[in-house]
């Protein structure tokens, strides 16, 4: 296989075609490459398969790709095989490779080698295991050729990109032995209610893409009639899937359950905060004007996986939000909560796949998983307590844990930002799942005496006395452990001045992520400020209401044992 080089920028962009649209996507410029065309059956055989041939070598010519046509098997040599990025099994039947053919195809998948199989051709080879498990899964059955309706659920890969989330149209419709759901990412489904003859109930995936042991592949079931293969559409299809074979087109083909819908359409539970705002239109939303932001505000998340697919036409900024609380703007937002750029322009410390102003991306990982302008990509956030992992079309661009104690990752609202005039970037399938894990933990700090901690008279004024007091359940006695913060009426306890030495002040302040304003659980129901050393400390060891609290060297005494919540 030829090296592979790429632009990360280009002047041209990708062109977005409907199910019933005309012509052929143009793709960003891809470096040369060449597919091998394969054909041979041994049982059923297409008469449209030199109609797929002649689309492959049109494709082929209009996309910078050279096409070898066979069916001979023979072809499927070391040698042979390393001449091409990708393989195309087109309409193949039954058994049409020997041990020594399939083992010569076995590495060069493992080499990195890519595959598309196009209709029968998971009709083809049921005594090879690997085969079975590259295409995803085997034929069963098929009904009449008739018309239905295809669901695209993925539309960020290049190969659905450009298709309607539903469109009807005439094919053979396959039916599978097994869903391949569990080990392939699904781009697109049939709608059983819509034809006769449909044996997989309410999931029946049609078309899918996947890794497998360094390789990439790509399957859809569509492609019997001659016709098929005129549509703009299945041409679009087609392309898309040897890009992604071929490792010309990123995406993240990793299987995926379990998300919930925040958009796909509807925008229903976000609100525009700021100036700007996004336009909603074929199931994607695209920004104008700002600096502003679309925040999700029918809830906050803690313990989550967080996947939206993004698209720029050139040198655009705009990025992904998380972590912060509810009520905020664009500003307060950033500060107390994190951003994930979208720039791959910019300084590594504000590029696509960074953590904004504080973790650079892997520039090199960046790079190899990026899509060009005018592509799609998909962003995976993955927050686990305070850890944020940054995927990028499937690969990890970034691995950062705060320990900010101003922010905190454990709990927030997510939003996507409108940057400014002339940075259009557009987002599609907002979706989340939510893993478990301990929820943000809010109620009193009671001490060892049944006291509680108190912020005094209520106030919220920075250098506001905090205090012990008998139990009453006011709002002053409410605290949210939030990372490494003790959070009362939106401010935090902290040690006043940041003092270090014994007697400090304990006090209700503005959270500035300050050492002093830090605190870790420590023996015997401890509370340490690291930054001194010291413990939270009930002066004078007493109990009395509005005794004020200190820090103090850590001795395990009574004064010095709380209770969170």
């Amino acid at each position: 296989m030829k090296p592979l080089t790429r632009t990360l920028l280009s002047a041209a962009a990708a062109t977005l075609l409907t199910l019933a649209g005309t012509g052929t996507p143009a793709s960003a410029a891809d470096a040369p490459y060449d597919v091998l065309v394969f054909s041979k059956t041994a049982g059923f055989r297409h008469d449209a398969i030199p109609a797929g041939i002649q689309l492959i070598r049109d494709l082929g010519a209009a996309n910078n790709f050279t096409v070898t046509a066979t069916e001979d098997s023979n072809r499927f040599t070391a040698a042979d095989l390393s001449q091409f990025e990708a393989v195309v099994f087109l309409n193949t039947t039954g058994d049409v490779l020997n041990a020594a053919q399939q083992t010569a195809f076995e590495n060069y998948i493992r080499s990195g080698g890519g595959y598309v199989g196009v209709h029968s051709a998971s009709d083809t080879e049921y005594d090879w295991p690997f085969y079975g498990e590259l295409v995803g899964a085997y034929f069963a059955s098929h009904p009449a050729i008739q018309q239905a309706t295809v669901r695209t659920e993925n539309r960020a890969n290049a190969a659905t990109a450009g298709l309607a989330p539903a469109a009807t149209r005439t094919d053979e419709w396959y039916n599978f032995r097994t869903n391949p759901r569990s080990s392939a990412r699904v781009l697109s489904t049939l709608d059983e209610s819509s034809y006769s003859g449909g044996t997989m109930g309410g999931d029946h995936p049609h078309t899918w893409c996947k890794t497998y042991q360094g390789g990439r592949s790509f399957y859809t079931g569509a492609g019997h009639t001659q016709a098929s293969y005129t549509e703009a559409g299945f041409r679009a299809l087609i392309l898309g899937g040897i890009r992604y074979a071929a490792n010309r087109a990123k995406a993240d083909c990793r299987p995926e359950t379990g998300y919930t819908t925040l958009y796909n359409g509807s925008t229903t539970g976000w609100s525009q905060a700021g100036p700007g705002s996004f336009a909603n239109s074929d199931a994607t939303l695209t920004s104008s004007g700002g600096l502003g932001m679309l925040w999700y505000s029918a809830a906050e998340f803690r313990s989550y996986s967080l996947k939206l697919d993004w698209m720029m036409p050139g040198d655009d900024n705009s990025g992904v939000l998380i972590g912060f609380p509810a009520g905020s703007d664009q500003d307060s937002a950033q500060t107390s909560g994190y951003e994930v750029p979208i720039d791959a322009t910019d300084t590594a410390d504000r590029t696509t796949g960074a953590v904004y102003g504080v973790k650079a991306a892997d520039l090199a990982a960046r790079d190899a998983a990026l899509n060009p302008p005018g592509e799609w990509n998909t962003f995976e956030l993955l927050v686990e307590g305070e850890r944020l992992q940054v995927f990028l079309n499937g690969v990890k661009v970034n691995d950062f844990t705060n320990t900010d104690p101003a922010r905190s990752l454990t709990s927030g609202h997510i939003s996507i930002q409108n940057h400014g005039t002339g940075d259009d970037v557009s987002f599609r399938n907002i979706r989340i799942k939510e893993l478990g894990g301990t929820a943000p933990r809010t109620g009193p700090i009671t001490s060892a005496a049944g006291k509680c901690v108190d912020v005094s008279g209520a106030s919220s004024a920075d250098g506001t006395k905090i205090q012990l007091w008998r139990c009453t359940g006011g709002t002053n006695q409410q605290w949210t452990v939030a990372g490494n913060t003790l959070r009362s009426l939106g401010k935090c306890m902290g040690v006043a001045g940041g003092g270090t030495a014994n007697g400090a002040l304990v006090q209700l302040s503005s959270c500035t992520g300050s050492g002093g304003q830090s605190w870790t659980a420590g023996a015997n129901g401890s509370l340490v400020n690291p930054q001194s050393g010291k413990c939270l400390d009930a002066n004078g060891a007493s109990t009395a209401d509005g005794t004020q609290l200190i820090i103090w060297s850590c001795h395990g005494g009574t004064n010095q044992r709380w209770a969170l919540p």
